[in-house]
């Protein structure tokens, strides 16, 4: 505990305000992004409107359980008053969110195939990451064939979907440049965090243990990927040669950071209450 409480204590100002900065980044980001996929699907969201309620859904999937709890309200009151009003939204939501996690596994799969490399390991010792490594591609290749062989309306109206939001007019480019930064911004929050609690990580980390401990956010248990993170991280650090309890005093430093860069979503909600206040004569 002493050492957590020194690592956390080393934390300054200019590494708080830049990782806050690059929170920042990261909603504005994601709500165009968000907004480009609605629009594919016939929903014109105007873009301070789609950034307001990123930061909502970036606040609540942080505080309620489950970690996407904030993405589905985003759908909900991105709903219309016709039937079946909440499909579309919760597509947009969704594929969204897809493009995101592709952008992040495709990232985790370089950093498994490259680990013995930039760190100079013996490749004998790393069998297991090129197996995990091997299993990933056969798992994307057969999930590239059930596609291909998915007959039927329901399939059909899919992939029209899929082929309008993400390859279509471009929209891959859209997808990767901004998926590409907003990913950045990720790995930069938790590398700045990384360095002001004092790890002595080089920017092998970005390619390797900090996505990995991304990934283990995605695991739906405890609020806003507490806990996975933390235990992620504390198991990951040592590879690169640091202690556990300096991946633990990363973890949580970037956790209460992204936390406190979604704040701005307490405030739209607030505006969003008192609006929908009966008024008494």
């Amino acid at each position: 505990m002493t050492a957590l409480n020194q690592s956390l204590s080393r934390i300054s100002w200019v590494a708080v305000v830049s990782c806050l900065a690059l929170v920042q980044v990261q909603i504005v980001f994601s709500a165009l992004r968000w907004r480009f996929t609605s629009r594919r699907l016939g929903q014109n969201i105007p873009p301070l409107k789609a950034i307001r309620e990123y930061y909502v859904a970036s606040l609540l999937n942080q505080t309620l359980p489950g970690g996407m709890s904030g993405d589905a309200v985003r759908a909900w009151r991105m709903r219309s008053d016709e039937p079946g009003g909440w499909k579309q939204p919760a597509k947009a939501v969704l594929f969204e969110r897809l493009s995101g996690q592709i952008a992040l596994f495709i990232l985790a799969l370089i950093g498994l195939a490259v680990w013995p490399i930039v760190t100079n390991a013996n490749f004998g010792q790393h069998k297991r990451h090129y197996l995990v490594f091997a299993g990933a591609l056969i798992s994307v290749a057969i999930i590239i064939l059930l596609w291909k062989k998915w007959r039927g309306a329901a399939g059909s109206a899919l992939r029209t979907s899929v082929l309008d939001v993400f390859v279509r007019r471009k929209a891959w480019l859209f997808h990767a440049v901004t998926s590409v930064v907003i990913l950045s911004a990720y790995i930069g929050v938790f590398f700045i965090a990384a360095k002001a609690t004092g790890s002595d990580l080089s920017w092998v980390a970005c390619v390797t243990i900090i996505p990995f401990c991304l990934v283990a956010m995605l695991i739906p248990t405890g609020f806003g990927g507490w806990g996975t993170r933390e235990a992620a991280a504390m198991a990951l650090w040592p590879m690169l040669g640091a202690a556990s309890v300096d991946g633990l005093a990363a973890s949580i430093t970037y956790g209460w950071l992204s936390l406190a860069g979604a704040a701005p979503g307490v405030v739209f909600l607030t505006i969003a209450a008192f609006e929908k206040r009966p008024c008494h004569a």
